[in-house]
């Protein structure tokens, strides 16, 4: 086991960023090799020395004016090498591409079946070779445009009819990663079909799982048509969570612990970090309850809480994303905050008089687990659709009092940013 200060280094491609890099001190780091696990320990500090920032550079978006820069519901955002942006609507069913100043280069898809068409469309991502590839499951099939301007391809796949709102994944490798049901099984099992870069289907994997149970509770009803029964996970507790990392590797964590798991092709990198949990408060834990309550009171009338109780603290982190660089995001759970329900109607015992909101923090590690410190963006900063990593930018969806979405991308600052 070694115990060394990590490396303070200066970011590729940040120069205007790493200006403001105070000096501060080394992180405290302990790593330790556990047969083919590396455990990569931070202690104490981050490689920056100070939290982080996002500055907004470019927007794409407007309330009103050209078509092509206002949106219906944005879905999915991609981008490539060149900071080319793509956005898929899904209210209008089509893909709209943007250079790295914003401005509209063209639409890819609309409505049908035909060539280029999506009638189910979900996700978009980009392909190492600057190819977009859409899920689409209406069409039973991957659509595929570029790399050449028009230049089209299709990859079917059998979704089992299966809808989701997760990502669509792919690596470094040029595998593509379609979510779709395990139709050789009676019960609904979901499944990863890998799809190689000329979209031959090159394996089929469950996705992650664990032996930890998340914490979860159950309403049951009678009636003379039969019996049925509801279920609501337990406020608060621990899941397990996952995302396909550019190597081609999934990362996973349970939230119970700081621990973050990324297999590579001689082991496992395993990250930790020394950081106290959040505690539920006592107004969070009532709002929850009482929620809870209401909800399956609709399926069982009596129904009284018949699970776990609420946890004391909130699980670590509440989501793992991969950078397109393979740097490491994990979006911290945070203290929550009364925000006060303008509608609240006294009369509906439906209507709650606040709503509970975590303010958003990541904390950014490098693929060898360097841990480089706390990222926070600014309050109207979307964490759905996923935002979009990438070094020291970031791309991700706005929405404003109007309910106008846009695309903004962002400069990590360390730092004060003036």
């Amino acid at each position: 086991m070694t115990r060394t200060p990590a490396l303070l280094f200066i970011l590729a491609g940040a120069a205007a960023c790493t200006d403001r890099v105070p000096a501060g001190t080394a992180p405290d780091v302990v790593t330790e090799t556990i047969g083919d696990t590396t455990v990569v320990r931070t202690l104490a500090g981050s490689v920056w020395g100070a939290e982080a920032t996002l500055v907004p550079e470019t927007t794409i978006g407007r309330l009103d004016g050209p078509e092509e820069y206002i949106f219906g519901r944005i879905g999915s955002i991609a981008v490539d090498d060149d900071w080319t942006v793509y956005v898929f609507d899904d209210q209008a069913y089509h893909v709209q591409v943007y250079d790295s100043a914003g401005t509209y280069v063209e639409t890819l898809g609309g409505r049908g079946e035909g060539p280029g068409k999506f009638m189910y469309p979900e996700a978009i991502a980009l392909l190492p070779d600057g190819r977009l590839v859409v899920r689409d499951p209406g069409n039973m099939r991957v659509q595929v445009f570029g790399p050449g301007r028009g230049e089209l391809d299709e990859w079917g796949y059998n979704s089992g009819n299966y809808g989701s709102t997760e990502p669509l994944y792919t690596d470094g490798l040029g595998r593509t990663f379609v979510l779709a049901r395990d139709m050789s099984r009676t019960d609904f099992v979901i499944q990863l079909i890998v799809l190689g870069p000329d979209g031959t289907p090159v394996d089929t994997i469950p996705q992650p799982s664990s032996r930890y149970e998340q914490a979860t509770l159950t309403a049951e009803y009678t009636s003379e048509g039969g019996t049925g029964w509801s279920s609501a996970i337990v406020p608060f507790s621990p899941r397990l969570m996952w995302t396909v990392h550019p190597s081609g590797h999934f990362l996973t964590g349970i939230s119970s612990d700081y621990r973050i798991h990324l297999p590579h092709d001689n082991g496992v990198l395993r990250i930790e970090r020394a950081y106290d949990p959040v505690a539920v408060s006592e107004g969070e834990r009532d709002h929850q309850r009482g929620r809870i309550t209401r909800s399956m009171r609709n399926t069982q009338p009596n129904w009284s809480w018949n699970g776990p109780p609420i946890p004391d603290h909130k699980p670590f982190f509440k989501a793992l994303l991969a950078g397109r660089n393979g740097r490491i995001w994990a979006m911290l759970s945070t203290e929550g905050q009364a925000i006060e329900n303008e509608n609240h109607d006294p009369d509906n015992p439906r209507s709650a008089p606040v709503f509970w909101r975590e303010a958003l923090r990541y904390d950014v590690f490098e693929p060898d687990g360097s841990y480089l410190g706390v990222v926070v963006p600014p309050e109207d900063f979307g964490n759905q659709p996923l935002p979009v990593f990438d070094g020291d930018h970031v791309w991700a969806v706005t929405t404003d009092e109007f309910g106008v979405e846009r695309v903004v991308r962002y400069r990590i600052v360390v730092g004060d940013p003036e």
